[in-house]
C-alpha cells in the first residue's frame, strides 16, 4: 500500500513536474476567462489565427537573437490588425480573411524555419515543451499571465457588453476600438504565454474548449468564467498527472481531457432538455 501511495505523489515530488503544473496553471487562468469572450463573440477563430500566425515571429526573433515571446507577440498583433484592415476594407467575410492571413503567416514561418539552422525543435514551438521549462520560462510566463488576467478581470463589463452588442457599447460611451484592439493584445499575449508551455497549435484548445464547455453548463456571464477556469485549472492538472503514468505528451493528454468533457457536457445538457420537452408535451 505504501509503494502504491508512493508512486501516486510522485509526480508532485519532481520538480520538472512541479514546474510544468505552475506554468499550466498560470496560463490556464486568462485563457479560460477569454474562451468566455471569443465564444460569446464568435471569436473561436480568431485564437486559431493568432496561435498559428506567431511562428514567423518566432523565429525571426531567434535571427534577431531577442527574446521568442517579442517576436511571437509582434507576429500576433500584425495578424489581428491585418485581420481587422482586411475586414472593414474588403467585402471579404471575417471567417475567409482570418483563414488567409494566418494561413499565410504559418506558411511563412514554416518557411523561415525550414532555412534557418536553429537549436530549437520545431515540435516544442508547436506543442510545447512543459516538462523541459525553466524558472525563467515559469516567471515570464507567470507575468503575462497576471497582465492578462488583470485586464481581463477589470475590464469585464466593459468587454460582456462589447461582445453581444458593439452598436450599444458605442452608444454608452464605451471606447469600442480601445477595448477591440485591447482584446486582440490580450489574445496575443495569452498566446505567448501559452507558448513554452502547450504551444501554438494546442493552445487553441485552451482559448475554445473551457468557455465552450461552460457556455454548455450556466447560465449568466459570471458562472461561465468560474466554470471555465475551474475546468481549464482542473484538466490541466489531471492531464499532466495522467500523461506522467500513460507515457503521453501532457498537452495532448490535456487536450483529450478537454475534449471527453465537451462531449460529456454536451450529452448531459441534450438529454436534460428531451425531459423537459417530454414533461411539457406530456
Amino acid at each position: 500500500m505504501s509503494e502504491t501511495v508512493e508512486l501516486a505523489i510522485l509526480p508532485f515530488q519532481l520538480p520538472f513536474m512541479l514546474y510544468a503544473f505552475a506554468i499550466t496553471l498560470a496560463i490556464a487562468v486568462p485563457m479560460a476567462l477569454l474562451s468566455c469572450i471569443l465564444v460569446l463573440k464568435g471569436w473561436s477563430l480568431m485564437g486559431d489565427a493568432v496561435s498559428h500566425a506567431v511562428l514567423p515571429g518566432v523565429v525571426i526573433a531567434y535571427i534577431l537573437a531577442i527574446p521568442l515571446s517579442i517576436g511571437a507577440f509582434v507576429a500576433g498583433m500584425v495578424c489581428a490588425i491585418a485581420t481587422g484592415y482586411l475586414k472593414e476594407n474588403s467585402r471579404i467575410k471575417e471567417d475567409t480573411v482570418l483563414g488567409i492571413v494566418f494561413s499565410g503567416m504559418f506558411g511563412l514561418g514554416v518557411v523561415l524555419y525550414v532555412k534557418v539552422q536553429s537549436d530549437v525543435h520545431l515540435d516544442h514551438i508547436l506543442f510545447g515543451d512543459m516538462l523541459g521549462i525553466s524558472a525563467a520560462d515559469l516567471i515570464e510566463t507567470a507575468l503575462i499571465a497576471l497582465a492578462a488576467t488583470a485586464f481581463l478581470i477589470v475590464k469585464r463589463k466593459d468587454l460582456l457588453v462589447h461582445a453581444f452588442d458593439p452598436q450599444h457599447a458605442r452608444a454608452i460611451g464605451l471606447p469600442v476600438r480601445v477595448l477591440h484592439y485591447g482584446l486582440l493584445a490580450v489574445l496575443s499575449l495569452a498566446v505567448v504565454g501559452a507558448l513554452k508551455a502547450v504551444g501554438i497549435i494546442l493552445s487553441v484548445a485552451l482559448l475554445v474548449a473551457p468557455g465552450s464547455i461552460a457556455y454548455l453548463l450556466t447560465r449568466t456571464f459570471r458562472s461561465m468564467q468560474i466554470v471555465a477556469v475551474i475546468i481549464a485549472a482542473v484538466t490541466s492538472i489531471l492531464g499532466i498527472y495522467l500523461s506522467f503514468f500513460i507515457d503521453s505528451a501532457p498537452a495532448p493528454t490535456i487536450v483529450l481531457l478537454m475534449s471527453a468533457l465537451f462531449v460529456a457536457a454536451f450529452i448531459r445538457v441534450t438529454l436534460a432538455a428531451r425531459r423537459t420537452d417530454r414533461a411539457a408535451a406530456g
